[in-house]
């Protein structure tokens, strides 16, 4: 018994040392602290704007705005941020000339000379960002014999592996199916919805296996899936709806069980990958049943939820954080809809990237990533019309790329968040500020400071009773670094 107490104390003690490693005695007095901005009317983004040293300070008073960091206090660990290599971007960068190509993969995956992607989300088969709906087999295959991804070879896989070489391989990919082949369907139309008939569902669990050894086989390695795009909107485009006993059940008899037994029990499924407003339903249906939950590693969520009117459902990812903890929150999509050439510098789309950014995160969520990682002059290729906003732009007959105020938003996270980082304690005194913190493995904190008003803001940032003081202008975005 003393012997087993000992081990026990023992293995506690390192748990807890190696949870608490990063923020143990850290000091912020002397520490200099260097500001980024982004600025809504101004030519900054990502600007180095200031440098700092924390100070000596005393309690803010009520009619001091300050922001409240605390590293003690830790959270979840944080995995990445990145973006979807649909079919689209891949086509509209290989119309790239060669210098904007490596302008463009620079401007994601790199972390010096830009935000540093680590993430990335794709199709399996297409989407309606492809330029036409296709599969990998051919009609009726049912035991996929004809199973090819040729048709990637063109422009995907030569763009996701330009990624993957940027990142010096530490790109984590996952893939999404948005609906299986049409002769699996009861509606036999990869469009518009249907759902998976039962007598496929041992087939398509297989198809998801053969994609992932499909992609290996070109090293291109998989880290993930989710079970199904937005299973609950029948779309004009690729879709196939699922309630939450079909995908629990799926999931349960069928998809986990060939994972483990083609040996990829390893790759990590994600489930409902759909809007935050139905996800705690969708959390305690799957979560619940334990035959079902032992194979998801986590849930996604989109950010289309508003389409109803309303206001985004941030708590409703506290609901699930709290009900599960065992279980990973990750975003899985969102981009600003209604593509308009004259909307570029549209700032309320890069407020909604800051705005969701910290409130997931702050709510638990591990990773986030964004849609297309690339469209053209308007906002596709997508087949059937569906054309959006994406961080970058391209103009196809000039060469030129757009970056527009979202690429700078998101930048301020990830170019500075690294994997593994530690989420902690960050609150603001007022409404007017948005605050997350993040602790990275090399002990330096990043706090994210987003300014929603009309108003340039005076604020100070505390950590215990040392504190610097800055201002922020109006619909901005600050990253702190120290």
């Amino acid at each position: 018994m003393k012997n087993k107490i000992t081990f026990t104390t023992l293995v506690f003690a390192l748990f807890f040392s190696v949870g608490d490693l990063y923020s143990q005695n850290f000091t912020a007095e002397g520490r200099l602290v260097t500001v980024y901005t982004t600025a809504e009317g101004t030519d900054l983004r990502l600007t180095k704007t200031n440098q700092l040293i924390f100070a000596d300070a005393v309690q803010p008073l009520e009619n001091e705005i300050s922001v409240f960091v605390n590293p003690q206090k830790t959270f979840q660990t944080f995995m990445g941020i990145g973006g979807a290599i649909t079919d689209a971007a891949a086509e509209v960068f290989a119309k790239l000339p060669k210098d904007k190509q490596d302008e463009f993969l620079n401007s994601y995956y790199s972390a010096e000379k830009g935000i540093g992607y680590n993430i990335a989300r794709l199709s399996i088969h297409s989407c309606d960002f492809s330029s036409a709906s296709f599969t990998y087999i051919e009609e009726n295959d049912k035991e996929l014999k004809t199973f090819s991804i040729e048709h990637d070879k063109e422009f995907r896989i030569p763009l996701i592996k330009k990624a993957i070489e940027r990142t010096g391989s530490n790109l984590k990919i996952y893939a999404s199916p948005w609906s299986p082949p049409a002769f699996m369907k009861s509606n036999n139309n990869m469009l518009r919805g249907g759902k998976l008939l039962p007598e496929y569902y041992d087939s398509w669990a297989t198809y998801y296996t053969k994609f992932i050894k499909s992609y290996e086989a070109e090293n291109i390695p998989i880290w993930g899936i989710t079970v199904q795009n937005e299973p609950m909107a029948t779309q004009t485009w690729e879709s196939c709806i699922y309630a939450a006993e079909e995908e629990r059940d799926f999931l349960k008899n069928h998809l986990g069980p060939t994972m483990e037994r083609e040996g990829l029990g390893d790759k990590k499924i994600i489930v409902w990958d759909h809007n935050r407003d139905l996800i705690t339903d969708r959390a305690n249906i799957i979560f619940s049943d334990p035959e079902a939950s032992k194979y998801a590693w986590g849930i996604g969520f989109h950010w289309y939820e508003t389409w109803a009117g309303g206001e985004p459902m941030f708590d409703n990812l506290s609901n699930v954080a709290e009900s599960f903890p065992s279980k990973n929150l990750i975003f899985t999509e969102g981009c600003a809809e209604s593509f308009r050439s004259d909307h570029y510098e549209y700032w309320p789309n890069a407020e909604r990237y800051g705005k969701s950014m910290i409130n997931d995160f702050n709510r638990g969520t591990v990773a986030w990533t964004d849609w297309n990682i690339l469209l053209d002059e308007i906002g596709g290729p997508n087949h059937v019309g569906n054309f959006c906003f994406a961080p970058v732009h391209a103009n196809t007959k000039t060469g030129e790329l757009i970056y527009t105020p979202s690429y700078y938003y998101i930048g301020h996270f990830s170019k500075f968040v690294r994997a593994n980082a530690k989420r902690v304690s960050s609150t603001a005194s007022r409404s007017h500020l948005l605050t997350t913190s993040f602790i990275n493995e090399d002990r330096t904190i990043v706090t994210v400071i987003m300014n929603q008003s009309d108003l340039s803001i005076n604020y100070r940032l505390y950590i215990g009773r040392n504190a610097i003081e800055e201002t922020i202008p109006p619909h901005s975005m600050q990253t702190l670094v120290y």
